[in-house]
């Protein structure tokens, strides 16, 4: 069937994917044939960075198309605050719902909605809660549980009940059951443990939380009414690293890359990168047993991903709604898996803060761009921009921080206007920063990278760090304290400076507004040095000419 102009948008972003571990992005085993085909449809972008490698702040920056240094909302936990506008409060301004079904990792700014009197079961205070979205079911997937208690009370709350109500007997089938396996005697095997990563998950897979939020996505869908955007955010790959079969046995250690990581990072004289490096996880993941327990699983659930895009895709395309709605996938960061020495995802490499993104647009408008691949400069607050323009409005520019990418969609432009993109970390509530006595003020860092370069400026006084992206895309090799490279660090800093410089809180009146009020107070009788009258238009001057009042400079008798 002809294809027509999207009126919806469906918003997928999986968590902790790395963008080198599909088949499209080069992965040398794992094969991901569905996602492959969207990307052929589509645009695939290959420079698509997030602007903070922790799944809290990354988001926030994605939801309100800001930089944390804008929105605030610095680590997992720090409450987005009231009053920041996020992609739904633009979508319904430009006349699109935006519905949430998954994760939002986001917390809400109680004490700042009870400053304003909103309350969390209104309409408006709902959303200002829920990160701008209408809820058809969030779902952090996270309900780990220690001696404190939760680690979010509010976690797979829905999900367990699910479980539950289809006879996974458990007080928190969450963990015993879809994140954790079993021996032959029935004890669990927790997830938690990197050395049952490779145990097949105790829940049937189609119990499992991948394809539970895709048929929950399905539901939102069929009972949906348009104008639309349906965020559906997934829980994996993200940890715990463990996934029921026949995805469990899918892949081994022929199947695991080799660490890419050299001798000299581990010898590095730069205190922050070495403290990075020996973290608990980054210890974990620099040894290969642990390497070959979790990357199978990784990839497992990876592959699970990909079957339950196919799933959607063709549940889409069999329902003709493939022909209106846009397709968007992404992730929140990466994982380095033991690259560089580290696991998790918190450091400033390519395997944390680069993300795969693929765009299919049904219009016309975007046939002469289906398969493309594009190396621009992107970030992930460019979503809300493209989102708000393929709704039919323009995007406010004076809040939102990225720029549309429909002009590439639509083979209008090959390139975005920026120089570089821009990355930060405030790790400051972390034990990274406590078991290195390391202030508040001082442990923050940022990241500034072109196509050629890419420099990390720690706070603290700590020299940068420098990798030449053209000969180095590996990132192994540290050029900071490299005197040869003086200019082109000095030509990085200039760049952070130039971007710390910005009007990100002039958010109140756009820049139309701004220059029409360049002359219309003198339009409403302020004549600031005006001598004369006569040395100003008449018509700026008539409320202040021939008019006659009483003498009362004197006392009257």
């Amino acid at each position: 069937m002809v294809q027509t102009s999207a009126k919806n948008i469906l918003f997928i972003m999986f968590d902790q994917l790395r963008w080198d571990y599909l088949g499209c992005y080069g992965h040398k085993t794992l094969k991901t044939p569905h996602i492959d085909a969207l990307a052929q449809k589509g645009v695939r972008f290959t420079r698509a960075y997030i602007q903070s490698p922790i799944c809290g702040s990354s988001r926030m920056s994605t939801y309100t198309g800001r930089y944390v240094h804008s929105h605030g909302a610095s680590w997992n936990g720090i409450p987005l605050k009231v009053g920041e506008m996020t992609m739904g409060d633009h979508l319904r301004a430009a006349g699109m719902g935006c519905y949430l079904v998954g994760k939002t990792h986001m917390r809400a700014d109680w004490e700042g909605m009870a400053r304003l009197g909103l309350e969390p079961d209104s309409i408006i205070g709902a959303r200002v809660s829920e990160c701008g979205f209408d809820v058809f079911e969030r779902d952090d997937g996270m309900r780990p549980e220690g001696p404190d208690g939760f680690y979010d009370d509010g976690g797979a709350l829905k999900y367990n009940d699910w479980l539950r109500a289809k006879g996974y007997e458990s007080d928190n089938p969450w963990h015993d059951f879809a994140n954790s396996g079993l021996d032959d005697d029935g004890n669990v095997l927790s997830g938690w443990f990197l050395k049952h990563s490779s145990k097949a998950a105790n829940i049937a897979e189609e119990d499992s939380e991948t394809p539970y939020l895709t048929t929950r996505a399905m539901e939102f869908i069929e009972g949906a009414t348009g104008p639309w955007c349906c965020h559906l955010s997934y829980i994996k790959p993200h940890w715990p690293y463990i996934v029921p079969e026949p995805y469990a046995s899918a892949f081994g250690a022929a199947d695991v890359p080799p660490p890419n990581r050299s001798a000299a990072e581990r010898d590095t004289d730069h205190p922050i990168f070495r403290a990075f490096m020996q973290t608990k996880v980054g210890e974990a993941f620099s040894r290969e047993d642990v390497r070959q327990a979790v990357i199978p699983a990784y990839m497992g659930l990876i592959k699970q991903a990909d079957d339950q895009m196919g799933r959607l895709f063709q549940w889409l395309k069999d329902t003709g709604r493939d022909r209106d709605t846009m397709i968007v996938l992404t992730s929140d960061h990466g994982d380095f898996l033991g690259d560089h020495w580290m696991g998790e995802k918190t450091f400033f490499h390519d395997a944390a803060t680069k993300v795969p993104l693929i765009i299919y647009d049904p219009s016309p408008n975007a046939d002469a761009t289906r398969g493309m691949v594009c190396d621009a400069l992107v970030e992930s607050i460019d979503l809300v921009p493209t989102f708000v323009e393929a709704a039919g409005s323009p995007p406010a520019r004076h809040i939102l921080e990225g720029e549309s990418l429909m002009p590439i969609l639509h083979g209008q432009a090959q390139d975005t206007a920026r120089d570089y993109v821009i990355c930060e970390y405030d790790y400051s509530a972390t034990p990274i920063a406590h078991l290195n006595d390391i202030s508040v003020r001082d442990a923050v860092m940022f990241m500034v990278a072109n196509k050629d370069w890419k420099l990390i400026h720690f706070e603290g006084g700590h020299r940068p760090m420098l990798f030449d992206l053209r000969d180095d895309p590996d990132e192994l090799v540290d050029l900071g304290a490299n005197r040869d490279h003086a200019d082109v660090i000095s030509q990085m800093y200039d760049h952070l400076f130039a971007w710390a410089r910005r009007t990100s809180q002039r958010t109140t009146r756009s820049e139309e507004q701004l220059i029409e009020m360049r002359t219309k107070s003198r339009g409403r009788g302020v004549m600031l040095g005006i001598y004369d009258e006569n040395d100003a238009p008449l018509e700026l001057t008539v409320k202040y000419r021939g008019r006659k009042a009483p003498d009362k400079r004197r006392p009257q008798s």
